[in-house]
């Protein structure tokens, strides 16, 4: 820890060097312990006893309730079905709110369950393979969130919003995959790209039901 010090003003910058030398004098007739006096008895003081910090009994805690907090992969899938009863009644707006909330719960999930997954790695290798899994599965829904919220901007005549997410999803799943194909058929059909990739097809129109979504 850095200590910064503060310069002190000696007397001869403060008053001069015209001080009198009775005034001096008397400043060295005061007692000795006169300071001591004033200040506290810090050796005679009894020190504040420190509760040490006692653990949360294991019947007190409170776990991550899975099927009704946000932060899960039910909370994601919630969500995403709210999108589609919006799409159903065409209010893209709120479809639009709801996948992109979606999206983001499914992406830190994904991060954390890797995280995860690369610190058990060597160590414990079942704990390792079952995160990655986890990590993978919400990958998945993350992507096919991303999907369905580029197809809702396809339907709000908003291509510029589209392309980067369908961009997203190929990198992501590789164009081999069979989201992957709907996301660069997606983007022939925008015109941001113009030869066909061999596989992809033009079945999908948006807006689709994100339930439609293999």
């Amino acid at each position: 820890m850095m200590i910064f010090s503060r310069s002190i003003p000696s007397f001869s910058s403060t008053f001069g060097l015209t001080v009198p030398i009775v005034v001096a004098f008397t400043l060295l007739q005061q007692p000795v312990n006169a300071q001591a006096e004033e200040s506290p008895d810090i050796q005679n003081s009894s020190p504040v006893p420190i509760e040490p910090a006692q653990p949360t009994p294991p019947e007190n805690t409170r776990p991550l309730d899975q099927q009704n907090s946000l932060f899960s992969l039910q909370g994601g899938q919630r969500l995403m079905s709210e999108a589609d009863d919006a799409i159903a009644s065409e209010n893209y707006d709120l479809a639009s709110q709801k996948l992109q909330e979606a999206r983001q719960i499914f992406n830190q999930l994904s991060n954390f369950y890797s995280q995860l997954a690369a610190s058990f790695s060597g160590i414990d290798n079942r704990l390792a393979d079952d995160q990655r899994t986890k990590a993978l599965e919400t990958a998945q829904m993350r992507d096919q969130a991303t999907y369905q919220l580029a197809l809702v901007h396809r339907a709000q005549n908003q291509p510029e919003l589209a392309v980067p997410l369908l961009v997203q999803i190929i990198s992501s799943q590789q164009p081999t995959r069979d989201l992957g194909k709907k996301a660069y058929q997606q983007l022939l059909e925008l015109g941001f790209v113009d030869i066909p990739y061999p596989g992809s097809s033009g079945d999908d129109q948006p807006p689709a039901s994100s339930q439609s979504i293999n």
